[in-house]
């Protein structure tokens, strides 16, 4: 039996998105080459590599073309915590201080500007599930919309400046926080210091840590914090969006920075991956924890991560500080490491309430759908991720072609 028939997907429907992707963003020169994989009821049902992975060099896109995938780093690294949470390890009500004692006298911002800030205390205590649902008040350096951002650019926050995980944590530390933790959400570097929590609780750098209990697991062979050397040919080149012309080469992948291994393992945003790589991944979420015949995850942690932990219980319309693009704010909830779906109809696209999602910072997203037994990855590499609406059409074009 055709295997389309088997997973209820209209081959005449998928070839849609290939036409549509072809039309719209490749012959337009938008992107310079996509890969998209649909997996559904067990099965890879679309494979579509289309364009060119480097056009420097006139490579085409392949199956095992590897994507910096910056964000979707931090689904990855969430599960990673919480295997050491489901080993009694900690309590996501831990306040965080408790294993990073460089976050004991955190305050949180009032006026001013750096170094010269009028700082509060902090209504409570900065938590675990603080971290891991960006509820924390720490924040990123790429916006412009504070006063703290603009320390954190000023001091030189990420794997650009500071030599180790510990390092930026020390530097965090100097500067107040956005917001008293739980009472907003903020897109920060929040996953980076969950990345640090899984070394000072496991006492492994967290490479070693996510290779051991993730990757070989899941058979995540191509997936890591770097390409090596005898890899580099399968790295695709990285662009930055231009106004007027074609996108611009910012990361060639023999001399750019992925080519050598980082001191800084950034599990906001560090890992490189494949499809092949990440939708294992997404098969073991979509399997309630397991992968093949191993248990990476509970299916009772998997629920609880899949839960929407925003303190308001509402979505992230009604407590985000600023906009942020790897996911629609209205009828999105945020669970642990992952936005939730709440309510399709509030965020005006096709979806299951529980689907869960993400995106990377060069234009790479993927989601879960439990109820549809439907897993999307979808990896290019143009930056920012704000230009085009890729995403949401992508989801308009795949729950399209679900035929039953």
């Amino acid at each position: 039996m055709d295997q389309n028939a088997i997973s209820g997907m209209s081959a005449d429907r998928l070839k849609r998105i290939d036409s549509f992707i072809q039309e719209k963003y490749l012959d337009t020169n938008r992107f310079v080459g996509t890969l998209t994989g649909i997996f559904r009821k067990g099965a890879l049902v679309h494979c579509s590599a289309l364009g060119l992975m480097d056009k420097e060099r006139n490579k085409p896109v392949s199956r095992d073309t590897i994507f910096r995938i910056y964000s979707m780093t931090k689904p990855i690294v969430s599960v990673a915590l919480m295997k050491l949470f489901e080993r009694g390890y900690f309590q996501l009500d831990d306040p965080v201080r408790k294993y990073i004692p460089e976050f004991s006298d955190l305050r949180v911002y009032a006026s001013g500007g750096y170094p010269n800030f009028d700082t509060s205390p902090p209504d409570r205590l900065m938590t675990i599930r603080d971290l891991l649902t960006h509820q924390s008040g720490l924040s990123y350096g790429q916006t412009n919309k504070s006063e703290v951002d603009k320390a954190y650019r000023f001091i030189g926050i990420g794997r650009e400046h500071q030599k180790t995980l510990q390092e930026m944590v020390q530097s965090l530390s100097s500067l107040p926080l956005e917001f008293s933790p739980g009472k907003k959400w903020n897109y920060s570097v929040s996953t980076d210091i969950c990345g640090y929590l899984i070394e000072v609780i496991s006492g492994m750098s967290l490479d070693n840590f996510l290779e051991q209990e993730i990757f070989n697991l899941l058979d995540m062979t191509d997936t890591g914090f770097y390409v090596p050397k005898e890899n580099l040919g399968r790295l695709a080149a990285n662009y930055q969006y231009q106004l007027s012309g074609l996108p611009k080469l910012v990361d060639d992948p023999f001399t750019g920075d992925y080519s050598v291994k980082p001191t800084l393992l950034s599990g906001g945003g560090g890992l490189v991956s494949t499809l092949d790589d990440y939708m294992k991944f997404c098969e073991m979420i979509l399997s309630n924890g397991t992968y093949k015949d191993r248990r990476i995850l509970s299916r009772k942690t998997i629920e609880l991560m899949s839960q929407n932990h925003l303190s308001s219980k509402g979505d992230l319309t009604s407590v985000a500080l600023g906009r942020w693009s790897e996911t629609a704010f209205s009828g999105v909830g945020f669970g642990l490491g992952f936005a939730v779906l709440i309510d399709p109809a509030a965020a005006q696209i096709p979806g299951s309430v529980g689907s869960l999602d993400w995106g990377g910072a060069a234009s790479t997203a993927f989601w879960i759908d439990p109820v549809e037994d439907l897993a999307v990855v979808f990896l290019t590499q143009l930056r920012p991720s704000t230009i085009f609406n890729i995403r949401r059409e992508l989801r308009t074009l795949v729950y399209s072609a679900i035929d039953d």
